[in-house]
């Protein structure tokens, strides 16, 4: 039951998704709630323009890494290569997020070795490859001060997502899209907006492995994500490249918000998997690879760490590492050694 359940689920994101790129039937008829989601959206970013609703410094600058866009852009990549380039720097970086899924309201550190349950799979990845303070909890502001009370040598904080949280002041804003772009420019539930385009931000980054041209926005830059040599579940010290699976019988599955370009980048390295698309943040309680008559099975990062309860001799995991520009970079530490701690 709970894998029908789970299929009619993903099948159902998958037209919605579908849709959001095109302005039909689905489109038009979901328009009036579009009209009142932007009205509220935009009343409440008058609110805080206007200092009716307080904006919070939390004493060090802030980078906010977002979307616009519903569903997955590449954010937690990004985030970790950019704890890593500001490291290069000079900073002390520490990373706040909400950890979706993550049980209990008040902020918490997030280590290598936390349950995914508890803080949610992305804060969890980010852990295990930066080694970078790591709290979550709804209230990024409080998130971001219990931080800096555990964490003194701190002196930046990223937040992985939470553009919309106005509360929280910040620094800088990088607004990531995917090869989707903005869908067909409508706001929720009519398209994937968010808020408007035209929405202020520093930078934007564009991850489409397929597309090399950019939009022309203002400080737009390429976002490049490369898969590594895949490691086994049960043995990380095991390590294959991708080409080693081109001629088995593989399956690819992801629980991410765009499971295709998982696929697209598989299939770039040669392989040619069966593919399973599973609903953004999908739990692993059970096994759903039972049953499946293949060599091997690939997915992401940030499935992996949901899958410490159970084995399967054949799951292999592929990382991804994204690459910042270094025109990027240096916008982002001009802005920042542009403002002192307070």
């Amino acid at each position: 039951m709970n894998r029908m359940a789970d299929r009619l689920k993903a099948r159902a994101e998958t037209y919605v998704t579908r849709e959001w790129q095109r302005r039909g039937a689905f489109a038009w008829g979901m328009t009036p709630l579009a009209c009142l989601f932007g009205a509220v959206a935009a009343a409440r970013r008058a609110a805080f323009a206007l200092g009716w609703f307080e904006r919070v410094r939390v004493g060090v600058p802030v980078v906010v890494v977002g979307n616009v866009t519903v569903g997955g852009t590449g954010k937690t990549p990004t985030v970790i290569a950019l704890v890593e380039a500001l490291r290069a720097a000079g900073f002390t970086p520490g990373v706040v997020s909400r950890g979706y899924g993550a049980k209990g309201g008040e902020p918490r550190p997030v280590t290598a070795n936390s349950s995914a349950k508890q803080a949610g799979d992305e804060p969890v990845l980010i852990a295990r490859r930066t080694s970078a303070p790591v709290w979550v909890a709804r209230d990024r502001v409080a998130c971001a001060k219990a931080l800096r009370a555990a964490h003194i040598d701190v002196d930046v904080i990223v937040s992985d997502d939470g553009l919309q949280h106005y509360r929280l002041e910040r620094d800088v804003e990088l607004v990531l899209f995917d090869h989707r772009l903005a869908g067909n420019g409508l706001l929720l539930p009519a398209g994937p907006l968010r808020e408007p385009l035209s929405r202020r931000r520093d930078a934007t980054l564009v991850n489409n492995p397929f597309e090399r041209t950019l939009p022309p926005w203002p400080d737009t830059f390429a976002l490049s994500l490369t898969p590594g040599a895949a490691w086994h579940l049960s043995d990380p010290s095991l390590r294959r490249p991708l080409a080693q699976f081109t001629g088995e019988r593989v399956l690819a599955a992801a629980g991410i918000g765009s499971p295709e370009r998982f696929f697209a980048t598989l299939r770039a390295a040669g392989i040619a998997p069966l593919t399973r698309a599973l609903p953004d943040h999908y739990t692993f309680d059970e096994n759903p690879f039972v049953g499946e008559d293949v060599d091997a099975i690939l997915v992401t990062e940030k499935d992996a760490v949901k899958l410490n309860a159970w084995r399967d001799a054949r799951i292999w995991v592929v990382p991804v590492e994204a690459t910042l520009p270094a025109g990027l970079i240096d916008l982002v530490v001009e802005k920042l050694r542009g403002r002192s701690p307070a």
